[in-house]
């Protein structure tokens, strides 16, 4: 029998991308406050005339759900992540909406909760917040276990490290989810292997290193030309060294020109401080930053930075090329597009954790109050 599960905050999707990729579970319904990206959501998976909806939350009466035996959500995170201001419960309704999961699962009881939020919740109020979080749980008689993990561990190249947690009602399970099996990286298709920022995919995908994206303010596209002198000379190859390689600028064409370095480096927002490792480039063998709704992402190439195409960046978070049109053929913008693979959940790293709640709840037939 498969497993009934809601999908809150559910944004595109990508929780339902993941546990249907498993296969064993079965949507009922799903919440969604932002209509673009619910939109993108009801393009992409179809809902059945069976399953419920709601814009907000705090509109749900558990009552009116059908037997549900998975919550999973995204709640939202910019009360905790380090890149708002982390205002947590106290200040932000946006932190509150955690409460909104608790109080369904109060009265529904469900045997599994699967929840995914930045790392910065871990710290928060000096780990107070998460505190409060683990023990509404506990009082309510589920069994708690959680994760940081690495996008980058689970196919996609991707610098995402995201907090997981697994609830399982009477701890029956607890401490058997994680760690978590490497993902599934079949999203990617390689025609040329080697180190990372030298594999070659197909001509519709993209090589390690091109798999990032941006967004919010539209996602701003472009071209950005890194080079510190005036109508540069790019070449494959150095040119002759003279003994007056060190003067300074030469009159001559081309003398002082150089060669950029041929590996792809991911690179972040140009017009700004990077927030993220402090610094704007990667080497070639590193993944790509996080992908946000706040900063612009983009390759850069034989000393070109080239914007990332938000096919790349829905790539980037593991969704498929035929998910990525659904979108684009529901008639949203490349803006929506770019916030929206900034606001997903990874869907790699949700079939591996769904993987092992599949198996765990046929180990333990775990069942809910």
């Amino acid at each position: 029998m498969a497993i009934p599960f809601f999908d809150m905050f559910s944004g595109i999707g990508g929780f339902r991308s993941g546990l249907e990729r498993v296969g064993g579970f079965e949507c009922i319904g799903h919440c969604e406050i932002d209509k673009y990206a619910n939109i993108a959501y009801n393009a992409i998976h179809n809902p059945k005339e069976s399953e419920m909806f709601f814009n907000d939350a705090r509109t749900i009466n558990p009552q009116d759900l059908p037997r549900v035996d998975l919550i999973c959500a995204g709640f939202p995170c910019q009360s905790f992540s380090v890149a708002g201001k982390r205002l947590g419960f106290a200040d932000d309704t946006r932190g509150t909406l955690f409460f909104e999961i608790a109080r369904i699962a109060a009265e529904r009881r469900p045997a599994f909760l699967f929840l995914e939020n930045v790392p910065g919740l871990l710290s928060h109020d000096k780990g107070r917040t998460f505190e409060t979080i683990i023990s509404t749980l506990t009082q309510l008689g589920y069994g708690v276990e959680w994760c940081v993990l690495n996008s980058a561990n689970f196919g996609v190249p991707q610098s995402r490290k995201r907090l997981y947690i697994v609830a399982n009602f009477g701890g029956k399970c607890t401490g058997e989810v994680f760690p978590v099996e490497q993902g599934n990286a079949e999203t990617l298709h390689e025609l040329i292997g080697g180190s990372q920022g030298s594999r070659v995919y197909t001509i519709d995908g993209t090589a390690c290193t091109l798999c990032a994206g941006g967004g919010g303010g539209g996602g701003k596209t472009g071209l950005y030309f890194i080079d510190a002198n005036p109508d540069p000379i790019i070449t494959y190859d150095a040119r002759c060294i003279t003994a007056r390689q060190d003067s300074g600028i030469s009159n001559h064409k081309g003398e002082h020109s150089a060669v950029f370095i041929e590996a792809p480096r991911a690179f972040l927002t140009p017009d700004r401080i990077p927030r993220q490792e402090g610094r704007w480039f990667k080497n070639p063998d590193e993944p790509m930053y996080t992908i946000t709704v706040q900063d612009v992402h983009g390759v850069w190439h034989h000393g070109w930075v080239r914007r990332l195409m938000p096919i790349e960046c829905w790539r980037l978070q593991g969704f498929t090329d035929e998910q990525f049109q659904k979108a684009v053929d529901a008639g949203l913008t490349d803006g929506h597009l770019y916030k929206q693979a900034g606001n997903a959940v990874t869907v790699n790293v949700i079939a591996a954790i769904g993987q092992r709640i599949k198996e765990l709840n046929e180990k333990y037939n775990i069942t809910g109050g």
